[in-house]
């Protein structure tokens, strides 16, 4: 998706450690014009699946799969990061390892928001790892669902999270794949 390749090149930096700074634009400060476009090309790439409802994990997947999730005409759920006084009754965890944060914690979603046999698409800001979206993967399948696909806003393809989603055939959409990046902020993409 060009416009957010050039969004990423025009106002990305990149920071110690493999971390790419969108915070302008797509994970702190929001660009809604960006997050409409990016969910209509998601509809584009997920038109011929089923969708019932789409799933996110809290924070920063919220918004993009809330706009996107218009053009689906479906509801959103969001994994929760935290224990929360307001969720009743049975949930679903799993456990998931932050890139971005360095530690592990358990994420939950009401049992009452996934329902068996549905076709759950999981939309996320980042995709590094894999370990979000495995574990939001897990509650989909523990709740006797099915994953309609996996779309990402930002894919590091140079590591493993997208090669393990594929090699365990999961329908995998991506809007910009990053093939390197550096210190000196240099940013290059897959074609």
């Amino acid at each position: 998706m060009d416009i957010l390749k050039e969004r990423i090149l025009k106002d990305g930096r990149v920071a110690k450690g493999g971390v790419l700074k969108v915070d302008n634009f797509l994970n702190h400060q929001i660009d809604v014009k960006l997050y409409n476009e990016m969910g209509k090309e998601f509809k584009k790439l997920f038109d011929d699946v089923k969708v019932d409802r789409i799933l996110t994990i809290e924070a920063s997947g919220i918004g993009i799969a809330c706009v996107a999730a218009q053009y689906f005409d479906v509801p959103v759920v969001f994994a929760k990061k935290a224990k929360s006084k307001n969720i009743d009754g049975e949930v679903y965890t799993s456990t998931v390892e932050s890139f971005t944060y360095g530690k592990s914690y358990d994420i939950t979603v009401s049992k009452k928001f996934i329902l068996e046999n549905e076709n759950v698409l999981i939309i996320d800001d980042f995709l590094a790892n894999g370990k979000a979206s495995l574990g939001l993967i897990d509650i989909v399948k523990k709740a006797g669902a099915n994953v309609a696909g996996v779309g990402i806003a930002i894919e590091k393809g140079f590591q493993d999270g997208g090669k393990t989603l594929k090699e365990m055939g999961i329908n995998l959409h991506s809007l910009a794949v990053i093939k390197s990046m550096d210190d000196e902020g240099n940013i290059q993409f897959e074609d």
